[in-house]
């Protein structure tokens, strides 16, 4: 048989090396939890991508058809100063319109989360809602020379027929022509969604124009716009 003081020092250990035990379970455990909430922080947070995704800015033109002789630029000059005065409660930019008189037709260029915010814009400004709304891709601008008449062609391609990158390289194409027939290519803009393309462009005419495209690809645009630009 062991000693009382045997006995005594067996249960000072058993107490000394359970409470050593449930000491280091205890840091153990915190230092688990601490490193997994530091790991845990360090990620993104998935709300904030999609909100800031969601919340991201895209180009639009949308199109006002007012009919011929029903409007006049000094008119919509007036109104995009509207637009300007309202814009930023709606987080609307409208960056260049293009007036073609003759025909009653108006395109405004804006940078926009959606399309109802540009029409909200437009419903305080001044009343004038636009007729299509299109979410455009742009490509690398050029400067004006102010010299020649101002130009819009519309290309209709139709949905899912033509691609931002194919654009691109019809746009060089143009590029390697245009000087032939005196035309300079300002810039374009692409809807892939509804097959639509927009070219502005300087030139003596619109035949120029057509020539341009005729032997830079062949791709003719279905109607072609005498405009005037404001910003």
């Amino acid at each position: 048989m062991c000693s009382f003081d045997n006995a005594f020092d067996y249960f000072i250990l058993s107490k000394l090396k359970s409470a050593i035990m449930k000491i280091s379970f205890s840091t153990i455990l915190f230092a688990a939890f601490t490193i997994i909430s530091f790991h845990l922080a360090a990620q993104p947070k998935r709300t904030d991508t999609l909100d800031h995704t969601a919340g991201a800015k895209h180009l639009f033109i949308d199109v006002h058809q007012l009919g011929p002789g029903k409007v006049k630029y000094q008119d919509v000059a007036a109104a995009h100063a509207k637009d300007l005065a309202v814009e930023n409660k709606y987080g609307v930019q409208f960056i260049k319109f293009w007036v073609d008189e003759d025909k009653g037709l108006v395109y405004c260029l804006s940078s926009s989360t959606d399309t109802a915010s540009i029409r909200k814009t437009h419903a305080e400004a001044h009343g004038l809602l636009p007729d299509n709304i299109y979410l455009v891709t742009d490509g690398q601008e050029a400067a004006l020379t102010g010299q020649k008449n101002l130009y819009l062609d519309i290309h209709e391609l139709g949905p899912g027929n033509v691609t931002a990158k194919d654009v691109a390289a019809a746009h060089q194409k143009d590029l390697a022509v245009q000087g032939k027939y005196g035309v300079n290519f300002i810039n374009y803009w692409v809807d892939e969604k509804n097959g639509v393309v927009m070219c502005l462009s300087e030139a003596k005419d619109s035949t120029s124009i057509i020539h341009t495209h005729k032997e830079a690809h062949g791709l003719l645009p279905s109607s072609v716009l005498k405009v005037r630009q404001g910003e």
